[in-house]
């Protein structure tokens, strides 16, 4: 087996190559950031990747990306001290074959190779909840998914011109306010209206103040 290390931390790389070492896995080379790593990866054709998320840079999500991106299909182990559901997603997302934490039992590490080299996902076993959480697509934190509302989806400078809107500015102060031509205001006013699904400024300015926007005079 010939492995590819990419982690920004030495003492972590050269841990892991007497390691794996010790256990007659070949090292074929050691990258300390993303953009190293995929050169490496190009020039080597290592059989498995092992891929630090919490990177300066290039992080090791957007390193996958990458290698995804230029069709490198080598298996991808990410390997980090990250717990977050978010980037045990967006890995599996992108294509990685497992996600181990590195404060796993060193012995657990060979088996988790050769299975991902056969094919399969390994997930270590403190992330099972979470990754169970992610196939049945429920939020890692129920409490902070806010409700989705009628304003949900304009862009922040619709919410902005909503804002002037219910203060009940013109569109031609509203354009002078934010620096803006009177026709790129009226075009942002007709997508706010698409959006909220009503057909006046009136009806928007109601749900506006409803949802806790300001209201001119007040």
């Amino acid at each position: 087996m010939r492995v590819l290390l990419i982690d920004d931390h030495a003492l972590v790389r050269r841990g892991l190559e007497e390691l794996l070492t010790s256990r007659g896995i070949e090292i074929v080379g050691s990258a300390g950031n993303g953009e190293d790593g995929i050169d490496l990866a190009v020039s080597l054709q290592p059989d498995i990747i092992l891929l630090d998320i919490k990177m300066p840079g290039m992080n090791g999500l957007d390193t996958l990306s990458r290698l995804r991106e230029l069709e490198i299909n080598i298996p991808v182990l990410m390997l980090s001290m990250s717990r977050d559901e978010d980037d045990l997603a967006r890995a599996l997302r992108e294509g990685a074959r497992g996600y181990l934490l590195k404060d796993m039992n060193p012995d657990e590490l060979i088996p988790a190779l050769n299975d991902a080299l056969t094919g399969q996902n390994v997930v270590a076993k403190e992330l099972v909840g979470s990754l169970t959480n992610i196939i049945q697509g429920k939020p890692a934190e129920q409490e902070k998914i806010e409700p989705a509302t009628p304003l949900s989806e304009l862009t922040p400078r619709e919410q902005e011109i909503l804002e002037h809107i219910a203060e009940g500015e013109s569109n031609k102060v509203i354009a002078r306010n934010l620096g803006i031509s009177d026709g790129t205001v009226k075009l942002h006013v007709k997508a706010i209206l698409r959006k909220l699904g009503v057909h006046s400024r009136v009806e928007a300015a109601v749900i506006a103040v409803e949802h806790g926007y300001r209201q001119a005079g007040k």
